[in-house]
């Protein structure tokens, strides 16, 4: 079994996975979806509720039961921990047996989430980790982060890599003027990236100019890791930062940087070869970007 993990986010709850190279698949936790199905935050009470659930669609001879297997996959506190897993389908069979409008509407989201726009291009930053391109991406400049962008959007987006010509904003906040977009990009080109606090200041810098007319944040946050992985032999956890908090944090940064440095340094690992740690970012850094 491969060590890709993966992790979706419906309605703000986490629902792991975890890839299985043999037969070309993902495997979903069935705890996770049973929580998500019947608004259950604790975890032991959603399995008890899923041992209910097994048995007595086992009495009623359900494939659902018969096509769950068990896999291990890393917890809460970080061990790994054999769980029960259903299939692509095996999960539609599953919500299908949950009554009301919300297993309708999950459904609905697991069916097409992956065929979005944010879906394809995120099975695209699932495979940079792999690719020789991330090799060869400069670090720390406008080109690099033009690279990461081409790569993430290249057939969805058809500005893809390209610095924008039109003003933008979001929630009443200005980015940079397209007027002067090409200058202000060259001045943080020239910004050092020697320390964390260098490296942050940059990231920000960039995250104001937001070059891109859409999926700035998204290719931002692999282009600050390079930086870290090539100066400090560090990168970021995302997933040990919320998505409230990276929010709220990136929003007061343009006039106070605090918060979000301090998010940042507290989530740095040295685990910069690990792959689950590179898909758990681009999980988490992708549900960031998912509108509430």
């Amino acid at each position: 079994m491969s060590d890709k993990i993966s992790i979706r986010f419906f309605d703000d709850r986490e629902v792991r996975a975890v890839w299985d190279e043999e037969n070309a698949k993902w495997w979903f936790s069935v705890v996770d979806v049973v929580a998500v199905l019947t608004d259950q935050k604790d975890y032991t009470k959603a399995r008890n509720y899923w041992k209910y659930l097994k048995a007595k669609l086992k009495k009623e001879k359900s494939q659902v039961v018969s096509k769950t297997t068990q896999l291990k996959i890393s917890a809460s506190d970080g061990k790994k921990y054999l769980t029960d897993m259903l299939d692509y389908d095996g999960i539609i069979a599953l919500g299908k047996t949950f009554p009301g409008t919300k297993a309708n509407r999950f459904i609905h989201w697991f069916t097409y989430s992956d065929e979005s726009i944010d879906g394809k291009s995120k099975t695209k930053a699932y495979a940079l980790f792999e690719s020789n391109l991330i090799d060869s991406i400069e670090v720390g400049t406008t080109k690099g982060l033009q690279q990461i962008h081409a790569y993430l959007f290249g057939g969805l987006y058809d500005f893809a890599g390209k610095i924008r010509q039109k003003n933008i904003s979001k929630n009443g906040f200005q980015f940079a003027v397209a007027k002067y977009l090409g200058d202000t990009l060259k001045q943080i080109e020239q910004m050092p990236e020697k320390t964390f606090e260098q490296i942050a200041d940059k990231y920000i810098e960039m995250n104001v100019a937001h070059p891109f007319m859409e999926g700035n944040g998204r290719s931002m946050r692999i282009w600050l890791d390079l930086m870290l992985k090539k100066n400090l032999k560090k990168c970021v956890d995302w997933s040990k930062i919320s998505k409230k908090d990276y929010i709220q944090a990136m929003v007061q940064s343009s006039s106070k940087s605090t918060k979000i440095k301090k998010l940042l340094k507290n989530a740095l690992t040295d685990e910069i070869n690990s792959r689950e740690t590179f898909m758990k970012g681009i999980d988490y850094s992708y549900y960031y970007e998912e509108n509430e």
